[in-house]
């Protein structure tokens, strides 16, 4: 089997960023669904997927483990104008309207639960289905850390594909980078996942283990390159760049060794603790089961008119194919 694992708000809330800014709302939300679900139906046909599954947000258990937890994006929101507040508003019931219809009129596996990430979801996917193959349809590139040689992930917005070989765009070509012309290295997930843990993650105001360290050490200080290449051993790089202590701005005084610890709990998608993989698990347990629902295409068809997804709808009969693709009758692991 192969999988297509959806990362359902961010693929949807990316390509509203990307619409143009001279356009209306109502062509912003046509334009952020039509990108979500023409990502999903490209990946489909070239992948040969067969069974799709939508991975929806919940309110996150790392907020409870982990105060500061994207307290930045509340920040960002509660400084938006009226107007912005207002179009929000309609993105997000537009969200939602997207979401009844996945779940009520499609066989799309649906996957969420009220304490859980997307991102735990698709790990556990990942790991319930060892024997399969999956592909990522997200821009977020937090799940490079889960590539492997039966794990990809499809850029929907860049139109890239992202594997243990290489990023390569639309043409199946190697993508070159626009600086140096020269081909972008292939992630290596174990080194992305280790010194994100170490410099942290901005984007969700996880803070740097070791602020300031530097990526290739000197003659008296250890770099990130030569603690990662100990990481096995634990030897004299792991331990002189793990065992160092720092002051922060509120005089605090930090070890590397506790905040990276901490950080691996919260970045690292296959260390959370067990209590939140026994309700991954069981989410996952709970929602893999087939899907009868008929006429898919024709209440695709409602949808897109509600809509004005003329573009999508003259596509119907291509996305009612993975609408109407059902989860197998088998277990999972």
């Amino acid at each position: 089997m192969k999988y297509l694992l959806v990362d359902t708000a961010n693929t949807f809330f990316r390509a509203r960023h990307s619409a143009s800014r001279q356009a209306d709302t109502w062509d912003r939300l046509g334009f952020a669904i039509h990108v979500t679900l023409a990502s999903i139906n490209k990946s489909w046909r070239d992948q040969k997927a067969n069974h799709v599954i939508f991975c929806l947000e919940g309110r996150s258990w790392r907020k409870d483990f982990y105060a500061p937890y994207k307290k930045n994006r509340e920040v960002a929101r509660q400084a938006l104008t009226e107007k912005e507040q207002e179009e929000n508003q309609l993105f997000w019931e537009t969200f939602d309207n997207l979401q009844e219809f996945i779940k009520t009129k499609t066989n799309c596996t649906v996957l969420q639960h009220n304490e859980l990430e997307a991102d735990d979801l698709i790990a556990g996917w990942v790991e319930a289905h060892p024997n399969d193959d999956h592909v990522i349809v997200s821009s977020d590139s937090d799940f490079y850390q889960l590539l492997r040689p039966n794990v990809r992930q499809y850029n929907g917005i860049t139109d890239e594909l992202h594997t243990l070989e290489g990023i390569f765009d639309k043409t199946g070509n190697i993508v070159l980078d626009k600086r140096t012309k020269e081909p972008k290295p292939a992630p290596n997930p174990y080194w992305l996942l280790f010194e994100k843990c170490i410099r942290g993650d901005s984007s969700d105001n996880v803070f740097s283990a070791y602020p300031g360290v530097r990526k290739k050490g000197t003659r008296n200080k250890v770099g990130l390159l030569e603690a990662f290449g100990d990481r096995k051993k634990k030897g004299y790089s792991w331990n002189n760049m793990m065992l160092q202590r720092w002051v922060d701005h509120n005089g605090d005084e930090h070890r590397v060794l506790d905040d990276y610890e901490r950080n691996k709990i919260l970045i690292d998608l296959t260390a959370q603790p067990p209590e939140i993989k026994e309700k991954i698990a069981e989410t996952i347990l709970n929602s893999s089961k087939p899907k009868k629902n008929l006429q898919v295409g024709a209440q695709f068809l409602k949808f897109c008119g509600k809509y004005e997804l003329k573009r999508l709808s003259d596509n119907a009969s291509s996305i009612a194919t993975w609408l109407s693709a059902s989860y197998p009758d088998q277990e999972i692991i």
